[in-house]
């Protein structure tokens, strides 16, 4: 596994700090902030895991239609285990839409399963620039920490995803058990 970047892990990490701040993305939808502020309730409105659903199916959708079938396509693909197949699609996406966040989000998440971490890193930037209360990117980017023993990292963006939506399954007792191991030194 080659070592992370440092710069471009730091420079994420600072958007990562910053998605608690962060009313909204760059693509104001009002549905999505409905959506959060639900979320952050200790007894949301309606069951979490629908509200979660909600706002995946926001990020995933697209005003073109062309383009949401050639997302469908790839998440198909990236399931189906055809990577090699996935990735031009992705990097299409990227290309042609660049103000998507959850297409850099996808193209993020298959670069973590191929262990291509500074990729990963780069596209979980280009999605919290969109989107800074993603949630899914955050916690991409804790994983990613724990993979290089970047504790303290790891343990911060669990926490802020916990922030953004604290009906994450397990989610707490990872940071609770993050919070009693001891930070590796870089």
């Amino acid at each position: 596994m080659r070592a992370l970047e440092n710069t471009l892990f730091d420079v994420a990490f600072a958007h990562v700090v910053g998605a608690s701040a962060s009313k909204h993305g760059q693509r104001k939808d009002n549905r999505l902030d409905s959506l959060f502020r639900d979320l952050e309730r200790p007894k949301p409105v309606r069951d979490p895991n629908e509200t979660m659903e909600l706002i995946w199916a926001i990020w995933i959708d697209h005003r073109d239609t062309a383009a949401a079938h050639r997302m469908f396509a790839a998440v198909e693909a990236i399931a189906a285990g055809a990577r090699d197949l996935a990735r031009p699609m992705l990097d299409d996406l990227v290309h042609t839409y660049p103000d998507w966040a959850e297409a850099w989000n996808k193209r993020a998440t298959l670069a973590f399963m191929e262990r291509r971490d500074n990729d990963s890193v780069a596209d979980i930037l280009s999605t919290l620039k969109l989107e800074p209360r993603h949630f899914g990117a955050i916690l991409g980017f804790a994983q990613i920490s724990m993979r290089h023993g970047r504790i303290t990292e790891a343990k911060a963006a669990f926490e802020i995803a916990m922030r953004l939506n604290p009906h994450i399954d397990g989610l707490a007792e990872i940071v609770e058990d993050l919070s009693s191991a001891r930070p590796l030194v870089h």
